[in-house]
């Protein structure tokens, strides 16, 4: 973690740090002193939103505000962030809002320095501690690998219960992961050394894990995953890890996109289309994270992740536009496209999962670029089977703070993908509703009679551009969240 935390009951007054966060929103007249802020406003004579506005402070969300305590508080400085419009009432604040409020907070506060901040923010119920925590954390993200930049912060939540604050830690962890996963350069990170990371996260978290080199891939019949990565010199891996309930009734499978590099193979990007392509893993980071995550909370759900690792590479041994390959399970696909690689290596897995035998099976990857032309940078693109599944993980994103939206899967479109020599070919001729299509291709393979959905995170996995609220430039942890919620709904019954 690049951020710690804790909790305290001591007024802002008194804590002992170097700044004190107050939230504030967007009122009519100026900025609005939230909850939590009280005791430094009446420190400050009750001139706090006066002071701001002159400032020129709104409470806009994200907006952050410096003022100098000037002794009336045990911390020198006081930073007011904005939450946006108020609530009304004493209801709950958005969480999401909360979220990106504390992380904007703590990253504009980083300075290189140790330092230790005390979040005056609304923490009024579990909800809005654990929303406040989390972001707060994440906006403490810094990635230092090959810079030597680092950032120690302590995140003190005044106000709040460490119960309320437990939650956000163990995502906070699980989202740092899959950041830092998504952040190495790929000359470090190819299938063998992201294999053996999951082994060691697997291992730290209890849980069960498999990982299956190429032999025993080529021997097994996964023909995604090596024709795939066939090109390479770093060959594929296929990693299962499981988390197990005693308790548990029922099992959710999840199957995530790990191509750690994707040049294109044969069918080569732009060499601008490559610089991201690192990020082609965030799938498989986000199983990883979220298995992790999950056994650390211990719901009575038993949970499988499948972690597809391959490197997309145009060597002379890589699989060439027309080659057939069989998928784990014998069926045929024709490969037009070796660009379109991440649904031959996640068809090995999903059609694996049968054995699994699960209630609910997930598939989570960047996989097309339609989906940010369809729904930009921030929303994911949420496809199923199944009506009641498809709305009902778009309410579990919806629920965790991430952003989703359902789509739909036309059955027009699958004709697109039949092919004179096999089962079913990788790409439609077509390229309309390419993200529509993929998933349809991906469809194909599920079990019979297993509840299935999709999704394509190619815009959230990875953020390109400045950073805002609590989400940096480049890996973000999407999914991982949601894939959390997920769990925990299908131990209570809800999904």
């Amino acid at each position: 973690m690049t951020a710690t935390l804790r909790t305290s009951q001591e007024s802002p007054r008194d804590a002992q740090a170097d700044v004190i966060v107050v939230g504030v929103a967007q009122g009519p007249d100026g900025p609005v002193p939230a909850p939590g802020a009280e005791d430094v406003d009446a420190a400050l004579g009750g001139n706090l939103a006066q002071t701001l506005g002159a400032l020129g402070a709104t409470g806009k969300a994200e907006e952050v505000t410096r003022i100098a305590s000037a002794g009336k508080l045990a911390a020198p400085l006081i930073a007011a962030v904005g939450i946006g419009a108020p609530a009304d009432g004493a209801a709950p604040l958005d969480g999401e809002a909360l979220r990106r409020a504390a992380g904007a907070a703590v990253r504009a506060l980083a300075n290189g320095k140790p330092l230790r901040v005390a979040l005056a923010m609304p923490a009024r119920d579990a909800a809005e501690a654990e929303a406040v925590a989390l972001g707060a954390l994440l906006g403490g993200y810094t990635f230092g690998r090959y810079t030597g930049r680092k950032q120690d912060t302590e995140v003190i939540v005044l106000g709040a219960a460490a119960e309320a604050t437990a939650r956000a830690t163990l995502l906070a962890e699980a989202m740092t992961l899959v950041r830092d996963l998504v952040n190495t350069s790929p000359k470090d990170l190819y299938p063998s050394t992201f294999a053996a990371e999951a082994e060691r996260v697997a291992g730290a978290a209890g849980l069960d894990v498999e990982v299956l080199d190429e032999k025993a891939l080529a021997e097994g019949g996964y023909g995604g995953l090596t024709g795939v990565g066939q090109g390479s010199v770093h060959p594929p891996r296929l990693v299962r890890v499981a988390y197990t309930h005693p308790d548990a009734a029922r099992t959710l499978v999840l199957v995530g996109k790990g191509i750690t590099f994707d040049s294109g193979g044969l069918s080569l990007k732009p060499p601008k289309s490559m610089e991201a392509m690192k990020s082609d893993m965030s799938g498989a980071a986000a199983v990883l994270g979220a298995v992790s995550a999950v056994a650390k909370l211990g719901p009575a759900v038993n949970v499988v992740g499948y972690l597809c690792m391959a490197e997309n590479m145009p060597g002379g041994t890589a699989q060439r536009p027309s080659d057939v390959i069989s998928i784990y399970g014998g069926r045929t696909v024709e490969v037009l496209n070796t660009d379109a690689e991440g649904r031959l290596v996640m068809a090995d897995a999903i059609a694996r999962s049968a054995s699994d035998a699960p209630d609910l099976l997930i598939d989570v990857a960047t996989l097309t670029g339609a989906q940010l032309i369809a729904l930009g940078p921030r929303i994911m693109g949420v496809m199923a089977n199944d009506d009641a599944v498809l709305h009902g993980v778009v309410d579990s994103a919806k629920r965790a703070g991430e952003g989703a939206w359902p789509m739909p899967l036309p059955q027009e479109l699958r004709k697109g993908l039949d092919s004179p020599v096999a089962d079913i070919a990788n790409v439609s001729q077509d390229r309309d509703g390419g993200m529509l299509v993929a998933g349809l291709f991906l469809r194909e393979f599920v079990p019979d009679g297993v509840r299935w959905a999709h999704l394509d995170i190619a815009g959230p996995a990875f953020h390109e551009g400045e950073p805002y609220g609590y989400t940096p430039k480049g890996g973000t942890g999407a999914a991982v969240r949601l894939l959390v919620q997920v769990a925990l709904d299908v131990a209570d019954g809800r999904l």
